[in-house]
This record gives structure tokens, sequence and C-alpha cells, in this order.
């Protein structure tokens, strides 16, 4: 079943927290954004869990370096998932993804600006903790550059997708259609004049095409 993951960035901890309270029943995953860890610190993922307790809780501090250290405080502030730069270092992602695994815990790799071989050696590592994130940059978005094709699904099962990077309700078909595990949306909800009106659509059309 395809996922909506609620990305939280450029809010106060109590702004997410409310924001998320108004739509808690339309997401699966709770994103705490890089620019809330980067502000506000580790308070902002406990605080999150502590609000949503069932919720998984992603923290996005896109590690590129100082794996176990960085995961760690993650781990002891209630995430349930951590993102790694896939640019990083391999010795660095290994680390990610065993410390990952013996905690029990998912780890999403960011394949942001990272070419089609690049793409290929990382998937090799596919597994049941492993999230594998396709998406343009925030830069890229608010400077109007299309989006180019993503990612073509195979039948490796293994292999669990997430895209992200400016998905509105307008455009969310296509994404659809390539069938990723998680569908990551940021401002289309939380700067949305009803931001429930739109998680609601969202969801809807989300659950509708797990039925197809």
């Amino acid at each position: 079943m395809m996922k909506i993951q609620l990305a939280l960035d450029r809010l106060t901890i109590n702004q997410a927290i409310a924001l998320t309270n108004k739509v808690v029943d339309f997401v699966d995953v709770i994103e705490v954004g890089t620019s809330l860890i980067k502000e506000f610190g580790m308070g902002s993922v406990s605080e999150l869990k502590q609000a949503f307790p069932t919720k998984q809780i992603l923290a996005d501090i896109k590690t590129i370096d100082n794996a176990r250290y960085e995961l760690e405080l993650c781990y002891q502030a209630g995430a349930d998932i951590t993102t790694v730069m896939g640019s990083a270092h391999p010795l660095t992602i290994e680390q990610c993804i065993q410390f990952a695994q013996a905690n029990n815990k998912d780890l999403m790799i960011d394949l942001l600006n990272l070419n089609a071989h690049q793409k290929e050696q990382l998937f090799a590592n596919a597994d049941d903790h492993l999230y594998f994130c396709e998406h343009i940059s925030k830069d890229e978005q608010e400077l109007g550059i299309p989006r180019k094709k993503t990612f073509s699904r195979r039948d490796d099962k293994l292999r669990r997708i997430a895209i992200a990077g400016g998905i509105t309700i307008q455009t969310l078909p296509q994404y659809i259609q390539q069938q990723p595990n998680i569908i990551i949306v940021g401002s289309a909800i939380t700067q949305a004049d009803d931001p429930v009106e739109v998680a609601k659509e969202l969801s809807k059309h989300i659950r509708g095409a797990d039925h197809e």
C-alpha cells in the first residue's frame, strides 16, 4: 500500500504539531524536516514523536558523515526512520544501513543529484528496512526547473521507493502511475488554505489507486 509522508519544514515545533493534528488521519509517516531539525534540534523529533506516538516519525537529517553518532541521536529522540545522502562515502552508507538494521529501524537513502549508475550501485542494498528517495531539491522547485522522470518500476519487489519534491494534487496522478511505496508531500498541505481538504483529497487518490 502506498503511504503518504507529511513533510514539515519552515515551521515552529508548535505550528508543526498543530498542523499535523488537523491532518493526522490522512497521513502515514510524519517527517520532521531538515530545516525544522536545524532550527530546533533533536527536540523537534522528540516532541513530534510524543505528540503522535502511533505514527512513524522520520528525521530528515540528510546524514553525509558521522553516521552512527547522528543516527543514534535520532533514535534516542524517537525517530523510526532516518535519512542519509546517497552521495555520502560508501562506508557511511554501509554504517547507516547496519546501524538501522541493528536497531530495527528504517533508513531512507536520498538520491538527490545522483546519476543512473550511482543509483544502481545503491539499489544493490535493497532490503525490508531501506527506502530510496527520488526527489528534486527545494531550490530547483522554487526556480521552477521542470521535474525529470524519476524512476521506472521494475520487478524488484525489494526496492522500496519514495518520491518527493513539489508534489501537488494536480501532479499526483503521474507519480501514482509509477507505484512508489511512499509519496512525500510538504507545502501542498502545509501551505494550503485548507490543509485538511488537501490531505483528504490526496489520501483519497492514493488509497483509490491501491485498489485499482
